[in-house]
């Protein structure tokens, strides 16, 4: 962990940890420094979902408050009790879900942040970390990858939100000379994943022969990281990042969600036939890459190869029914039937030809 003087980081602020990387960092964190105690920070929306840290819930060195990042009076009292480093994953993240409703994405990735920052101003805190996206660089051409200066061309309401909360993070470097790092990373794909995310979606829908919803021509280019691997890179530039740097985190392989369709249904023994090919999204970014040498500098490169990666997370939702029955219950049956079961009716409301 990140040294000040002589004295180890021990009190660690995690925000969202009840989310999906979130509930993957914490559980990595408790389970290879032992120096550290842990705070989860979390509102418990639709994908917040205490059940993903059941395995460390009683352990002494961590600890959950309920809580929404952008209400002042709730940060208050909680940073009150004193952090070393913050990491902020606390985020609205479903491009889908942005282009329905945008004012949850203001509220929390922008208004959030924003309260956040002046609670860590106002304490005095040693290192924030910012958790981004890639998809605040809009699309990358064919063999172009983005560097961590390329201009930010945001497309969905979702990459524009994360894009503004970047750039107060960067504002709060420069003008109140916060020491903050802000970590971008491609799709992450993983165990505990919210089924409305691509791979479990896929997952979860051929376990059971439903049709995969698959937008547009299936060509659309995902850089996918297996979320521990994601982890590792987050407790990297918290240890040994440089305050004030921006560093992307990908695998370095994008492949055409068509392609990963295929890969999913060989690998359950399903057939080709489920794909079925969807009315596309609005605005959809044809394709993301970034270049990561600048993290790989500090020693950081991707442990899982994507073939293991996509077995292990099958693996995972095999093991889990219960889990991935619990969450595709209630709003998330809401959400796809607006969205894959009546797509046609929902898109022409959004784009107000209704």
């Amino acid at each position: 962990m990140r040294q000040a003087g002589t004295d180890f980081t021990l009190k660690l602020l995690v925000t969202g940890g009840a989310g999906f990387i979130g509930s993957n960092l914490i559980r990595y964190l408790l389970r290879d420094h032992d120096e550290l105690e842990i705070t989860n920070l979390d509102k418990l929306t639709y994908a917040g979902n205490l059940e993903n840290l059941n395995d460390v819930a009683g352990h002494p060195r961590y600890h959950f408050v309920r809580g929404d990042i952008a209400d002042a009076t709730t940060m208050k009292e909680l940073f009150a009790h004193g952090f070393d480093a913050v990491i902020n994953l606390a985020a609205e993240t479903h491009v889908d879900r942005s282009i329905e409703n945008a004012y949850p994405f203001i509220q929390t990735n922008i208004v959030g942040t924003h309260v956040l920052l002046e609670a860590v101003r106002a304490h005095r805190l040693p290192l924030f970390v910012h958790i981004s996206t890639d998809e605040v660089y809009g699309s990358a051409a064919a063999g172009q990858s983005f560097s961590e200066d390329a201009a930010l061309r945001p497309s969905s309401p979702y990459a524009a939100s994360k894009a503004a909360a970047d750039a107060l993070v960067l504002s709060y470097m420069s003008t109140y000379e916060q020491p903050a790092i802000i970590v971008r990373c491609t799709n992450n794909y993983g165990p505990y994943q919210f089924p409305e995310k691509f791979i479990p979606l896929m997952i979860a829908n051929a376990l059971e022969d439903k049709p995969l919803p698959l937008y547009g021509d299936g060509q659309y280019q995902r850089d996918w990281l297996y979320v521990e691997d994601c982890c590792r890179a987050i407790v990297i530039a918290l240890a040994g990042g440089k305050a004030g740097e921006i560093y992307n985190v990908s695998s370095g392989s994008p492949r055409p969600n068509l392609e990963v369709a295929r890969r999913l249904v060989k690998l359950l023994g399903k057939p080709e036939s489920l794909i079925q090919f969807v009315e596309d999204r609005p605005a959809h970014d044809r394709r993301y890459a970034l270049d990561s040498s600048k993290i790989r500098a500090l020693g950081w490169e991707p442990q899982l190869s994507f073939e293991e990666g996509l077995q292990r997370t099958i693996d995972w939702y095999r093991a889990n029914p219960n889990w991935l029955a619990k969450t595709r219950s209630g709003e998330y049956r809401n959400y796809y039937q607006r969205h894959y079961d009546r797509r046609a009716e929902t898109l022409k409301k959004l784009r107000g030809r209704a």
